[in-house]
């Protein structure tokens, strides 16, 4: 094989490797943390609240080639939850779908938001990890980067995700975990130990190939699924 064979061979094999790490990361904590996920399913202490950002009307960030963040947003929030229920661990989602929930000229952003924070605040022992895109005037931001609540345990959560994220996915990435902005709305409103994860830019269309890609989206949820483990199996020694 030749080199110009060998530089366009490079970038599969780090990817490859980089999922395998992944993977490999992700076992080792399911199994660290299967008893614990389980004891959470028979008592109802701890229930995953998965929140796919936008939907329906609002697509959210829309990338030069015309994906949505809505549509990113619920494929890894879906891949999010079948390794949560393969762990038997109990959740729920603010959205299951896109479909269309009322007419366009009825729809409000902010009652949309407010619902979701119903079923959060309503939920008992609730965490939640809502999944957005990151985006910018510019093409050049990259990386995922994760806020957290004010919330008791919220900033737990958030820094474990983030340098998990880093170390797993993106080692080159400088960002670092920061309380969520006051006007995100459902972080602003929970009681909970939440956080947002930005996993990437729509703004960066090399970003955005890797997060159309379904074993990087899978890649994102097995990250989550570990750290939420590692959360509460930090939480449980306490």
């Amino acid at each position: 094989m030749d080199k110009k064979q060998w530089l366009v061979l490079l970038p599969k094999l780090a990817f490859l490797l980089m999922l395998i790490s992944c993977v490999l990361l992700s076992v080792f904590f399911l199994m660290r943390g299967a008893e614990l996920v389980s004891s959470s399913a028979d008592t109802g202490l701890n229930t995953l609240v998965i929140d796919p950002g936008h939907g329906g009307f609002d697509g959210g960030a829309i990338s030069d080639d015309g994906s949505k963040e809505s549509d990113i947003n619920l494929a890894i929030a879906q891949k999010l939850r079948c390794l949560s229920e393969l762990l038997g661990q109990p959740l729920t989602m603010t959205r299951e779908d896109d479909r269309i929930r009322s007419e366009y000229a009825e729809y409000s952003e902010h009652e949309d938001l407010v619902r979701r924070t119903e079923i959060v605040n309503d939920t008992p022992g609730a965490i939640l990890i809502s999944i957005h895109q990151n985006d910018f005037p510019t093409g050049q931001p990259s990386g995922a980067q994760v806020l957290y609540a004010a919330s008791s345990g919220s900033e737990e959560l958030g820094r474990r995700c983030h340098q998990n994220l880093i170390t797993q996915l993106d080692p080159q990435n400088r960002r670092v975990a920061e309380p969520a902005p006051k006007a995100l709305y459902i972080t602003s409103h929970v009681g909970c130990p939440a956080i947002l994860v930005e996993c990437g830019f729509m703004s960066n269309n090399f970003e955005v190939q890797k997060l159309c890609s379904s074993a990087y989206q899978c890649s994102i949820a097995l990250v989550l699924t570990a750290s939420l483990l590692q959360y509460l199996s930090e939480a449980e020694m306490l």
